[in-house]
C-alpha cells in the first residue's frame, strides 16, 4: 500500500480528482447520513418524533457521489426520502434534528419536519412530500440561472416512482428545449412504495426515457460513491457549459421500507440481505484504504467522530425552543401592505 494521501497510478479518475482529505470527508459525510438516519429512527421509536419519515439507508453513495462536485451557489431539489441530500449539500445535523423535533432552531423553524427541510444558504431549495414535486422547482431554477447568465446548476433528486409522473415528462421536455443547466438524477431504489419498477415501467431502466427528449441518459452503480461522482460530475461540467441537461440513474436500494409503517411483505429478505452485502459506506471504505488514501484507524476515527456529532445533535434538538403558537402563521402571511 502506499503512503497515505498517495494515489496509485492507474486509481480511477474519481480517487485521482479529490484530494486524500477531500475523499475522507466524502467518507464522512455518509456516516453522517446513516448516523443520522438511525438516529432519526430510534428518537421515533422513544417518542420523541412523531409522524412519519422516510429512510433512505442504503443510498449514501450517490446522495454524496451527487453533491460533491457542486458548489454552494448551485441549487438542488430533493424528496420525502431526502435526508442524505440535505447533508451532501452541507446542512448540519443538529439543525435538521431540530426541525425533526419541531423546534425553533431548525431550518424551518420547525414548521417543516422530515419532509420540508430546506437551507437557501447552501443552494438545497428544500424536499418536497409530493412525488416529483421538485421537479418542475429545478426547472424554473435552473431557467433563473440561465436568465441571469450564471454558470451554476440545478440538481433535481427523485425517485423511481416520480418518473411515471407527468411532471418528469413536462420538466425534461422544457428542460431540453430550453437547453436549461439541469442535472436530473434519479435514485432508483426499485420500488415507488410497494410497486416494483418491473411492475411500473415499460422500459427496464428510467435513464432510457431521455433519449425522448434529446438529453444524454447515464446509468450508474448507485452503491459506488465513485461511479455516481464520475458521472454526474460530466452532467455538471456539461450543463455549465450551456449544453443542457443530462438525466442520470442510479441504481441503488432502501433497507428499509417505504416509511415507518412499512412491513415489506412485498420484497423478500434474501433480497434485502443481497443488497446490505453491497453497501455503500463499507465499499468505499475499502477502496480508501486499498488505495493509500485513508488508514484503519482515520477510518474508525471518523466514524466516532460521526456518531458523536449526532449524538450532540440530538441533544441540541431535545433540548431546543419549543414554537409559540400565538406564532402559528408566521412566516405564512405577510404583514405588509399589498
Amino acid at each position: 500500500m502506499n503512503a497515505v494521501g498517495k494515489i496509485k497510478p492507474n486509481a480511477r479518475p474519481f480517487y485521482q480528482k479529490y484530494s486524500a482529505d477531500q475523499l475522507k470527508d466524502a467518507l464522512r459525510k455518509m456516516y453522517l447520513i446513516r448516523r443520522f438516519e438511525e438516529g432519526a429512527e430510534e428518537a421515533y421509536m422513544r417518542g420523541l418524533i412523531h409522524g412519519t419519515m422516510h429512510l433512505s439507508i442504503g443510498q449514501e453513495g450517490s446522495a454524496v457521489g451527487a453533491t460533491m462536485a457542486l458548489r454552494n451557489t448551485d441549487y438542488i431539489t430533493s424528496t420525502h426520502r431526502g435526508h442524505g441530500h440535505c447533508i451532501g449539500k452541507g446542512a448540519e445535523p443538529k439543525l435538521m434534528f431540530a426541525e425533526f423535533f419541531g423546534k425553533e432552531e431548525g431550518y424551518c423553524r420547525g414548521r417543516g419536519g422530515s419532509m420540508h427541510i430546506a437551507d437557501v444558504s447552501t443552494g438545497n431549495l428544500g424536499a418536497n412530500g409530493i412525488v416529483g414535486g421538485g421537479l418542475p422547482i429545478a426547472v424554473g431554477a435552473a431557467l433563473a440561472i440561465k436568465k441571469q447568465k450564471r454558470d451554476d446548476v440545478a440538481m433535481c433528486f427523485f425517485g423511481d416512482g416520480a418518473s411515471n409522473e407527468g411532471a418528469f415528462h413536462e420538466a425534461l421536455n422544457m428542460a431540453a428545449v430550453w437547453k436549461l443547466p439541469v442535472v436530473f438524477v434519479c435514485e432508483n431504489n426499485k420500488y415507488g412504495m410497494s410497486v416494483s419498477t418491473e411492475r411500473s415501467m415499460a422500459v427496464a431502466n428510467v435513464a432510457d426515457r431521455a433519449s425522448a427528449y434529446g438529453m444524454p441518459g447515464v446509468i450508474t452503480d448507485g452503491n459506488s460513491i465513485a461511479d455516481v461522482e464520475e458521472a454526474i460530475a460530466e452532467a455538471i461540467a456539461r450543463a455549465r457549459r450551456g449544453e443542457g441537461p443530462t438525466l442520470v440513474e442510479c441504481k441503488t436500494y432502501r433497507t428499509r421500507g417505504h416509511s415507518r409503517s412499512d412491513r415489506n411483505r412485498y420484497r423478500t429478505k434474501e433480497e434485502i440481505e443481497e443488497w446490505k452485502a453491497r453497501d455503500p459506506i463499507p465499499h468505499f471504505e475499502a477502496e480508501l484504504m486499498a488505495h493509500g488514501l485513508a488508514t484503519e484507524a482515520e477510518v474508525i476515527a471518523i466514524r466516532k467522530s460521526a456518531e458523536a456529532e449526532i449524538a450532540a445533535g440530538i441533544e441540541f434538538a431535545r433540548l431546543g425552543t419549543d414554537p409559540n403558537p400565538n406564532e402559528v402563521t408566521r412566516d405564512v402571511y405577510s404583514n405588509e401592505a399589498a
